[in-house]
């Protein structure tokens, strides 16, 4: 029996850092990680493979500026999506090497197969190899999430798919079904309209991403318009199934896609995606037997130090359900580590900014409006289009823009949002002067790199100062 001080189950964002974290304090570590290659979902076929298209995307159309004034693009259909994810291979393959050499150089070991609990101390790893057992004082579980897949649809992996397998379709389809309009679903039905495919994406809200600041989701529904995407709001799929190509028509193997909708329209494509939700990977887990359990969506609950009811035993990243972001996952495997060792530690959890990488991307930390509303918080807006700002004009992008909400009395900043290019590069700025108590004035009389897009922040804060000032 193998005798550690943390055993991983996930070698994914949260899984890393934890590991890392803790070879950092000088204990024994062994992750457990059942697919071949390390990374988890995040850099397999979720969070990389997804950003990665995007940029190959962007690359392809010559669109990285928002696409909507783009002419028309020339896409041979046979070959480009084989180019465009063998560039994303390659990525891909880059970042699992590069988390190999993490553990590699931290001296922690990797050990391929499938992880059970034994109980709340002891974890099983069935392997190609055989079986082996880990003892550990700590154990963390990091397993993230799976796209769920409702009983009544017919997954077949080449017409009705989840973003699992969007790399692996055979040839870019002319035109796409996407049912749900959450971050997966936006960023795909996005990247694929840039591409010229025939999109129809359908949200069951009366808006898409309903957890962002209603002006700037506006203006991502009006720039995915432009692009050709039929936005299908406040409407529920009720049924998917396969159908017969009709006569003269072309398909991969005689199929296509009929969504019918509780109102009674259908939609028919070549292929459909269906991103709604996610299972946490708990069902193989065996929780029971160290005294877990996960809830109908396979979540584990946690404490505010990521840990369970079991002192012993750790969650953290997807599994434990919202955020859900690769970015927090990697944050909350630090914070557990250093709890379940006993080492003091800070964060600004509760500053996390969210990134979208739709086209065009978006970016957003803090409150936004109709919270602050809600809660009766004084508050002014900002804005700065990226028309007003020379490094605007010299990317090509003239849609984007900046906002900034300020508290009436206080000048504090209590949010900012972002949509157009490197918006979710632009956003740390803000986060960090509200990690340190900044107001607007700080935007004002600092002085910003020109051209650049950061000079929004000036425009912006000028904007809300001359609004609160009455000018």
């Amino acid at each position: 029996m193998r005798h550690v001080d943390l055993c991983v189950i996930g070698s994914g964002p949260g899984g890393q850092k934890a590991a890392i974290c803790a070879a950092k304090l000088d204990k024994s570590v062994c992750v457990i990680e059942k697919m071949e290659f390390v990374g988890g979902v995040a850099i397999n076929t979720g969070t990389i493979p997804s950003k990665a298209l995007r940029e190959a995307v962007l690359a392809a159309t010559g669109a990285r500026h928002l696409l909507a004034n783009n002419s028309e693009i020339s896409i041979n259909r046979d070959t480009q999506l084989e180019q465009l994810t063998a560039s994303c291979h390659r990525v891909i393959g880059a970042e699992i090497a590069l988390v190999r050499d993490h553990f590699r150089s931290n001296g922690i070991d990797v050990l391929t197969g499938h992880g059970s609990l034994v109980d709340a101390n002891t974890v099983k790893v069935d392997g190609l190899r055989g079986v082996e057992t880990v003892h550990a004082e700590h154990i963390l579980i990091a397993v993230g999430t799976s796209p769920s897949k409702p009983a009544n649809v017919e997954f077949d992996r080449v017409n009705v798919i989840t973003s699992d397998e969007v790399l692996k379709m055979p040839r870019l389809p002319r035109s796409m079904i996407v049912v749900g309009g959450g971050v997966i679903g936006t960023e795909y039905a996005s990247m694929m309209a840039a591409l010229g495919v025939r999109v129809t994406l359908i949200e069951g809200r009366p808006r898409l991403l309903d957890f962002i600041d209603a002006e700037i989701c506006e203006a991502l529904q009006y720039q995915l318009r432009q692009t050709g995407c039929t936005l299908r709001l406040g409407e529920k799929v009720v049924s998917i199934k396969r159908i017969d190509v009709p006569t003269g028509g072309r398909s991969v193997d005689g199929k296509i896609v009929e969504a019918t909708l509780e109102s009674g329209k259908t939609i028919v494509g070549d292929s459909l995606l269906y991103a709604i939700g996610r299972q946490g990977a708990t069902a193989g887990l065996n929780l029971a037997a160290a005294g877990l359990e996960a809830d109908n969506r396979g979540r584990i609950t946690v404490d505010e130090h990521y840990r369970t009811k079991v002192p012993t035993v750790y969650a953290v990243g997807d599994v434990i359900g919202f955020p859900a972001l690769a970015s927090t996952s990697m944050e909350q495997g630090r914070l557990a580590a250093l709890h379940m060792f006993g080492q003091k530690c800070e964060s600004y959890m509760d500053l996390v900014p969210y990134g979208i990488y739709s086209v065009p991307e978006i970016s957003t930390v803090g409150w936004n409006e109709e919270k602050l509303t809600a809660d009766g918080v004084p508050f002014e807006s900002g804005v700065a289009q990226y028309k007003e700002i020379a490094r605007g004009q010299l990317l090509g992008d003239t849609t984007g823009m900046l906002k900034l909400l300020i508290h009436q009395e206080t000048h504090a900043i209590l949010g900012a949002h972002a949509i157009g290019t490197n918006a979710t590069e632009l956003i740390h700025i803000a986060q960090a002067v509200m990690a340190f108590k900044g107001t607007v004035e700080y935007f004002v009389n600092t002085v910003f790199n020109y051209p650049t897009l950061a000079e929004c922040y000036k425009v912006a804060a000028l904007n809300g100062l001359n609004k609160l000032r009455a000018i």
